[in-house]
């Protein structure tokens, strides 16, 4: 079974959540699933994880692997990998990362590797997470949001992805933060991309295992997210 490295349009588009979401139901199906994400950045969490994505994806897959191979760098500072290490002098470690990911995949059936803001963000100078999902040899699914101009953001993800040649799974619309009317989104973006949207996931209030069980399942194709 294939891991999958779930990008985003840009940062702050929901990636944690979606994330979280995929691997709760694929767990409910009984699929062993671990989580990974390479570079996390802000404040420190006091227990558990240093971060607090890292902490809901463990929480969702109910995976308690080490943090060297979860979270392998984390960042006291909100910023690109690239910006921290400019910042604080310390260098990404890319072979970490994909030594970190390789252990992962031999740990568990499928591993959820979330990414860092867009998929453009800089981790060292001509080494974009784009680079980062190539070295994986995973494909990806792209989440978008539901706001006007996300149309663009999607689109030059999507070019972006072909230009590295990283296969796409499919589109996952965060319906947050409402403005373009879903049917008429999910239309446009097919057309213009030519991939497949896999469905949207509403504002959801309730985090349970329980809720977004049922929200996931309801509301994304699963038989092509598995596929």
């Amino acid at each position: 079974m294939k891991s999958l490295f779930i990008a985003g349009t840009d940062t702050d588009v929901g990636k944690t959540y979606i994330t979280a979401g995929l691997a709760v139901v694929l767990r409910k199906m009984d699929i062993d699933v671990g989580i990974m994400k390479p570079f996390a950045a802000g404040s420190a969490q006091k227990k558990g994880y240093k971060s607090e994505d890292v902490e809901i994806l463990s929480r969702a897959a109910h995976a308690c692997d080490p943090e060297n191979l979860v979270n392998p760098q984390f960042f006291p500072i909100p910023a690109s990998p690239y910006t921290a290490w400019k910042k604080l002098k310390t260098k990404p470690k890319v072979s970490t990362i994909l030594s970190s990911f390789e252990k992962l995949t031999k740990l568990h059936d499928i591993i959820l590797v979330e990414g860092m803001g867009g998929i453009m963000t800089p981790i060292l100078k001509d080494y974009y997470i784009t680079n980062l999902i190539k070295e994986m040899k995973i494909p990806t699914i792209i989440v978008t949001r539901s706001k006007v101009g996300t149309v663009n953001h999607t689109i030059m993800t999507v070019k972006m992805c072909e230009k590295y040649k990283i296969p796409i799974k499919g589109i996952i619309i965060n319906d947050f933060d409402s403005g373009y009317p879903i049917k008429d989104l999910t239309k446009d973006l097919q057309n213009l991309t030519g991939v497949k949207v896999l469905g949207s996931i509403p504002f959801i209030k309730d985090m349970s295992d329980q809720s977004l069980n049922r929200i996931f399942k309801k509301n994304i194709d699963f038989k092509t997210v598995l596929k």
